[in-house]
């Protein structure tokens, strides 16, 4: 049986990473690129080095979007940008630069990029759109945020490889991991043709909210949800995913909404959604299969 993940942000690395260790070369993680950027002429992608840094077991253990050992030499800072930047000159997909990190790192399971086609995740503030990382790096994540546009989804192609996974024959989930929705799963969702495959595909979809008690643990889903109008709540979240998800992960914090998030026709459950620990990952990881798993026999008992 195998696992497809969306994933972005150092959560979502987190619970891949429990994902990898029940599930090792079984396990696909399509990660957000919608966020990447240049800088000095190289190709910065962080939830795809996130993602690599974790499932390798060398992320820093208070930041997660660098390796272990990390002193900010020129050579440590920029070597993964520096080898990404010069395979894309030399005609080299997103996608085969990914899988060599995953080789050279000795990750068993397969990391990919969104898409091979650009995608870039625009806030809209009141003086006009911005990239996400200009938001966050530039202007620290200060205008209100007014709404979102996904420039290049709507011509961007699923990668074959993206494709091999969603169909793989044994197919057990997919995991929507917990990342803020607007600029991390969104842009996943809205490459032509990604939602329409996961609905016709037939498995169960389970997402994880990325909210405990009304508050982001980190990142500032809670500013833009308030400032786009929403209820900072891990119902709202599960909103965001109507007639997409077939089931939902709250946090035991938030289990009196249980019921409410129910009412919109997804199946929900309340488990620990912290992980602090290796343990806590694996845990989590395992919660969401089992549920997961209860759907699709669910599903099967209707039609008998």
């Amino acid at each position: 049986m195998s696992v497809v993940a969306l994933a972005g942000q150092v959560g979502g690395a987190k619970l891949a990473d429990g994902l990898y260790r029940l599930r090792r070369e079984a396990l696909t993680v399509i990660v957000n690129t919608a966020d990447d950027y240049e800088h000095l002429g190289l190709a910065f992608s962080p939830d795809i080095d996130t993602m690599l840094y974790a499932l390798a077991g060398i992320a820093a253990a208070c930041a997660g979007w660098q390796p272990e050992g990390e002193r900010h030499e020129l050579h440590a800072m920029v070597k993964t940008p520096l080898l990404r930047t010069d395979g894309l000159a030399n005609g080299r997909t997103p996608t085969q630069i990914t899988l060599d990190f995953c080789r050279h790192l000795g990750i068993a399971a397969r990391v990919l990029p969104m898409s091979d086609d650009p995608v870039r995740a625009h806030v809209l503030t009141d003086e006009g759109a911005v990239t996400f990382h200009d938001y966050f790096a530039q202007l620290a994540c200060e205008p209100a945020v007014r709404g979102f546009q996904y420039a290049g989804a709507a011509a961007a192609r699923i990668s074959d490889e993206v494709f091999e996974a969603l169909y793989a024959p044994h197919l057990e989930a997919v995991v929507i991991c917990p990342a803020n929705p607007y600029h991390v799963i969104r842009p996943m969702l809205e490459i032509e043709g990604m939602k329409a495959l996961l609905r016709r595909r037939g498995v169960p979809v389970v997402a994880v909210t990325p909210l405990i008690g009304g508050k982001a643990l980190k990142g500032a889903a809670g500013k833009m949800m308030r400032e786009l109008g929403r209820e900072l709540s891990a119902r709202s979240i599960a909103g965001e995913y109507l007639r997409l998800i077939d089931g939902f992960v709250l946090d035991s914090e938030d289990a009196a909404l249980l019921e409410s998030v129910r009412s919109l026709g997804i199946a929900a459950i309340a488990v620990p959604t912290v992980m602090r620990s290796l343990d806590d990952r694996v845990v989590l990881a395992q919660e969401v299969l089992d549920f997961a798993a209860s759907i699709r026999s669910r599903r099967e008992a209707e039609v008998e």
